[in-house]
């Protein structure tokens, strides 16, 4: 599982490898919660207990980041 090494905010933002053949998209997770974020257009996909402000947060920082995500995405999948 592939870390995004460079963006962290108190998360950590992560691929698994069987997602290469999905949309582009980003899993995140702090402590025992877990959500996954497509990235065009970014959206939630899934939360498993991020509460509401924690997920507006998130999304912020994928917005913030969507560049970076999508570079390190092609270069763990290849662009497709």
């Amino acid at each position: 599982m592939p870390t995004i090494k460079k963006l962290s905010n108190g998360f950590r933002f992560y691929f698994y490898s069987f997602d290469c053949n999905e949309p582009i998209h980003v899993h995140i997770e702090k402590d025992n919660l877990s959500c996954k974020f497509w990235i065009e257009p970014i959206s939630l996909a899934a939360n498993y207990g991020f509460n509401p402000k924690e997920i507006n947060k998130i999304k912020r920082i994928i917005e913030k980041n969507k560049l970076l995500i999508e570079e390190a995405w092609n270069e763990h999948c290849g662009k497709y």
